[in-house]
């Protein structure tokens, strides 16, 4: 299979590729040039597996040019007992008849991006082998909060590689924050950027994008990478837990084979809602895609709407993974809606550039509705949504994961659609314990409380196990103090690799 860039149709790359170039060189993003069917047969089969064999199952369809040992391996070294807690991998909790929790984080950063990060730097050096490139692979990454630590974490010490993670200074939760800046490894290096993360994504798609600087980085012998969600090594291993997911289900005779369920997902890029609509294409029962946002609706806008605008106000919530406005897997999205309209979607992300807003053909607009509803929750209603989820199950859910429960709520009242839903919670209570912690005690119960007595109050009142990786945190020393402005993002990562 090859992969295509949604700006030039002419681009074909094996997958070995794709992976290793993170973006195409006009700015567009890689897509597999065809969707791979998954039979109800196939999926009733992968019930009875464990999340390894589903993974290597659905990464196999995607990576054509690898062997299967290869694929086993990248699975096998990223998804462990000892790294996730569980031999589940990815465990369903169900809350009440109609609701199922996925657990999406249970990695060693407690969080949903651990889901594809651990495999990424596997597939990247393997990736690397095969194209037969002699050179080393730096990795750029711009985060909202948890693609960073988890990037860190993943490609710490891997040879061959070197990763330099930007987030924004004021953006980011106190806990993400410490496991960026207390990150050990010799090939890692961190810096905050003045501004929101917005401006770290757009700095680090300009360095990308700059074709003298990648003359000069490949005269150095040295070549740049992603391991954003921009880079579809990283979308791919998406795909699988939302299988896998509907799989437990089907084992723990919840739905019947064939049964369709609705997939709620809180997002900001769009990585992780596409990664569900993809598994709906290959042929996972799938009735509805709920896109759910904070108060950063501009998804949300665009699906009721049919026009993307990112000229308003940006918000810092307590929901911070989700704190984005330029929404960057939405464009895998429309090329896929538009028939693979390269010059359409070229002329979209033009606008974008230009005015900062498009508003795409009425066909695509259809097609978005067929698909997708959306919905967004403020801070207040994500407070109460936190309260209430524990006081009615005795489950503590963090700040993103509630406001997939909201607007899934809101959704079916209005809809008064009962399909049984997985709701994807994408990160640990403890990594928002402040916040989580004045959802349900009040504000007075957490001032002047630093990060470990809130890590230990949320322990002991709930009855829950502080996660050891966020335990530690508390004896490791702050190795990176950089902060910089937007326009010296260059500068830094020239610093780095001299």
């Amino acid at each position: 299979m090859k992969y295509n860039s949604t700006r030039d149709n002419s681009v074909a790359v094996t997958s070995a590729e794709a992976i290793v170039k993170g973006l195409s060189a006009e700015g567009g993003l890689y897509i597999p040039e065809s969707v791979p069917a998954v039979s109800i047969e196939t999926i009733e089969e992968m019930a009875d597996m464990s999340y390894n064999d589903r993974a290597k199952k659905i990464l196999g369809l995607f990576l054509t040019d690898f062997k299967a040992a290869e694929v086993e391996d990248c699975v096998t070294k990223a998804y462990t007992k000892n790294k996730f807690g569980t031999n589940s991998i990815a465990p369903v909790y169900k809350l009440d008849k109609n609701r199922y929790i996925l657990e999406l984080w249970h990695g060693p950063t407690c969080a949903f991006k651990d889901m594809a990060l651990q495999i990424l730097p596997h597939l990247l050096t393997t990736s690397v082998k095969k194209t037969g490139m002699d050179r080393e692979i730096v990795i750029l990454v711009a985060t909202s909060g948890d693609t960073g630590k988890a990037a860190l974490e993943g490609f710490k010490d891997v040879e061959g590689t070197k990763i330099i993670v930007f987030y924004p200074e004021s953006g980011v939760s106190g806990i993400q924050k410490l496991q960026m800046c207390t990150q050990e490894g010799n090939n890692v290096f961190v810096s905050a950027v003045n501004g929101n993360f917005d401006d770290a994504q757009t700095g680090v798609k300009s360095i990308f994008t700059d074709k003298e600087y990648a003359a000069e980085l490949d005269a150095k012998g040295i070549s740049l990478s992603s391991a954003n969600s921009i880079n579809w090594g990283r979308l791919a291993p998406q795909i699988v837990y939302y299988f896998s997911a509907y799989c437990d289900m089907l084992k723990g005779e919840e739905i019947k084979a064939g049964e369709q369920v609705n997939i709620c997902v809180p997002t900001g890029n769009f990585g992780n809602i596409l990664a569900a609509y993809y598994a709906k294409l290959m042929g996972l029962p799938v009735k509805t895609l709920i896109c759910a946002s904070n108060s950063n609706n501009v998804l949300t806008d665009f699906i009721n709407t049919g026009v993307y605008d990112r000229n308003r106000e940006f918000f810092t919530t307590i929901s911070p993974s989700m704190d984005i406005l330029i929404s960057s897997n939405l464009e895998r999205l429309l090329y896929l809606l538009s028939g693979r309209n390269d010059g359409e979607i070229s002329s979209y992300m033009e606008e974008l550039k230009a005015a900062g807003k498009y508003t795409v053909s009425d066909d695509i607009f259809a097609k978005v509705r067929e698909n997708f509803r959306a919905g967004f929750a403020d801070d207040d209603k994500c407070r109460e949504t936190i309260r209430r989820v524990q006081d009615e199950f005795g489950y503590v859910i963090d700040p993103h994961t509630s406001v997939a429960v909201a607007v899934h709520e809101e959704y079916a009242a209005a809809s008064g659609d009962g399909t049984k839903t997985i709701i994807a919670s994408t990160a640990s209570p403890f990594k928002f314990n402040g916040d989580v912690l004045t959802a349900l005690l009040g504000r007075e119960e957490v001032e002047d409380k630093d990060e470990f007595e809130l890590l230990r109050i949320l322990a002991e009142r709930y009855e829950l196990t502080v996660p050891p990786s966020l335990g530690e945190l508390e004896d490791k020393d702050v190795r990176f103090e950089t902060v910089c402005d937007k326009t010296m993002m260059k500068a830094v990562v020239n610093e780095f690799l001299e």
